[in-house]
């Protein structure tokens, strides 16, 4: 049940609303200051997305949008700072049980603030009309956020799922009422996907919850989506990335990643991904490329003070699979490098350089970045590693 659980949140799970463009026949109402302020969004510029979503709000508190779009940036800024947005981690299941640093209490309370909040204004529009299709798709957003929210904040997995569950019900109804209100098709077509993509026993498990689902559909629903301009097309983008890669497809999930990287150029996370997918794809000298360009352009300043070191970190995996110890050891190094790295990467790196120095006979070396391993944080489970091989060096 677990991994239904997992999978179902995890569809909701990848950065949140917004897109630039003109609006569809059908979906979500536009205006220009909205996408302005979710362009900052996409480009990972949080502070300024954040202020100008306050703002949007302050002048519309009564916008059920409005306050979605405000939770929306709040959540993905903390899953940011806490480590819950490397797209590697949610490939497989390894997310299930790596769960982000916490997060500040004081977030915690705004968050389901505003979760209350929406839904409170969603349910008195649905009182006067059960019908609304702008209330029910909102009330939609509202719970597929705070699935996340329960899921990868809380770890709290079957309240996750109760909202992901309500989120997909929600937005079938919009559906039903209007077929073309294209941004509802986005969690429709993630839920389909995953529960079309579950293993046999576990899809009978999931249709006697009421719960059913087709591989082909979701895909199909989300490139519907992705193709449009409507507010969650580059959500649909990175979902479609993240389930592509899972199935190999990785040419078709290159050119959206590739689309994302150009549109917001300050946001580093995409043009890692390219890395990751052309690494996968078994393009290695061109996923060593994309690592390194990202890298410099974090030390130009292109990503301003973000977690670019990620992509220090994937071109160490990537010579380490490629058996270039040295290489992979300067790589891992260049994590310390990058300001105020992202603790658990940094983490990561310390152990894997120590690690390369030991298969390099670099003992010395190996033993200091074991140590520093332990000062950074002793309970942690490369600690524990650290410790073993301090005492006996490492050796594959």
């Amino acid at each position: 049940m677990l991994a239904v659980v997992s999978l179902l949140m995890l569809g909701t799970c990848v950065l949140a609303l917004g897109q630039q463009g003109d609006a569809p026949a059908h979906g979500v109402p536009r205006d220009p200051q909205t996408d302005a302020a979710f362009d900052h969004f996409y480009n990972m510029e949080y502070d300024r997305a954040t202020r100008e979503f306050e703002k949007f709000l302050a002048e519309r508190p009564n916008d059920p949008f409005a306050v979605n779009h405000l939770m929306s940036v709040i959540l993905m800024h903390d899953l940011y700072e806490t480590g819950g947005m490397n797209t590697g981690d949610y490939s497989n299941d390894s997310f299930i049980g790596h769960a982000p640093r916490p997060t500040d209490p004081k977030i915690k309370v705004r968050i389901k603030a505003l979760a209350q909040r929406a839904e409170a204004l969603e349910e008195r529009s649905l009182k006067a009309n059960p019908n609304d299709v702008d209330a029910l798709y909102c009330r939609g957003v509202t719970r597929a956020q705070f699935a996340v929210y329960t899921g990868l904040i809380e770890r709290a997995w079957f309240s996750a799922l109760r909202n992901a569950v309500g989120a997909r019900r929600d937005h079938e109804r919009v559906l039903e009422l209007d077929p073309d209100y294209l941004d509802a098709k986005m969690v429709v077509g993630t839920h389909n996907y995953v529960v079309g993509n579950l293993p046999w026993s576990v899809k009978v498990a999931a249709a006697l919850a009421g719960l059913s689902g087709s591989k082909q559909k979701g895909l199909e629903y989300l490139r519907e989506v992705a193709r449009g301009n409507g507010e969650t097309s580059s959500d649909a983008k990175v979902i479609l990335s993240l389930f592509l890669r899972r199935e190999h497809q990785y040419d078709e999930a290159l050119g959206y990643m590739k689309d994302l990287a150009a549109r917001y150029p300050h946001n580093h996370l995409f043009p890692t991904e390219v890395a990751n997918l052309l690494r996968a794809a078994g393009r290695i000298e061109e996923a060593e490329d994309m690592y390194r360009k990202v890298w410099q352009n974090g030390r130009e300043g292109k990503y301003d003070k973000l977690h670019y070191e990620l992509a220090a970190w994937g071109l160490g995996e990537l010579l380490r699979s490629e058996k270039n110890i040295v290489g992979a050891a300067a790589a891992y190094e260049l994590v310390n490098e990058a300001p105020d790295p992202d603790p658990d990467i940094q983490l990561k790196a310390n152990l894997a350089a120590g690690q390369m120095y030991d298969l390099l006979k670099e003992r010395d070396l190996a033993m200091k970045r074991y140590e520093t391993v332990l000062a950074e944080n002793a309970n942690s489970g490369q600690a524990d590693q650290a410790r073993r091989y301090i005492k006996e060096a490492y050796r594959e």
